[in-house]
C-alpha cells in the first residue's frame, strides 16, 4: 500500500484522537475526574491539554523533520505514560485499549512517515 496513503490516514486518526482528547481537558468533567484519581494533579491536566492541542496541529502541518520527530516522541511517552498510570491503579484492561490503540496508530504514523519522506528527496527536511 502507498506510504502517502498509510502515513494521511493513521496520521489524520491520531491527530483527531488528540485533539478530541485534550480540547475535552477543558470542557469535561471526566477527564479531570480521572486524572484526580489516577493521582496527577489539575494543573497537569491543563498542561497535557495544551501540549495535545499543539502537537495534534504539529502532526498534521508541515515543519522541519526535527521539530516532527520531538512530536512523535512527545505522543509515544504520553500514550505508553497513559498506559502505565492506567495499570497502575489497577483499571479495567478496556481503559488501556485507547492508549494502545493511539500508540499503534502512532507507530504506523511514524514509519509511513519516514518511507514518505525518504521516498521523495525534493521534500527534504519538512512535511509533506
Amino acid at each position: 500500500m502507498n506510504s502517502k496513503y498509510v502515513y494521511w490516514g493513521s496520521t489524520g486518526f491520531v491527530a483527531l484522537f488528540v485533539l478530541f482528547s485534550g480540547a475535552m481537558y477543558f470542557i469535561a468533567d471526566a477527564p479531570a475526574e480521572s486524572f484526580e484519581r489516577l493521582g496527577f494533579p489539575d494543573y497537569f491536566r491543563i498542561q497535557l491539554g495544551i501540549a495535545k492541542l499543539v502537537g495534534g496541529v504539529a502532526l498534521l502541518v508541515p515543519l522541519p523533520r526535527w521539530l516532527k520527530e520531538w512530536t512523535y516522541a512527545g505522543f509515544t511517552i504520553d500514550f505508553v505514560s497513559a498506559l502505565i498510570a492506567h495499570a497502575a491503579v489497577g483499571d479495567p484492561v478496556a481503559s488501556m485499549v485507547m492508549p494502545v490503540v493511539a500508540l499503534l496508530l502512532l507507530m504506523a504514523s511514524y514509519v509511513s512517515y519516514h518511507r514518505y519522506v525518504l521516498d521523495a528527496p525534493d521534500r527534504g527536511t519538512s512535511e509533506p
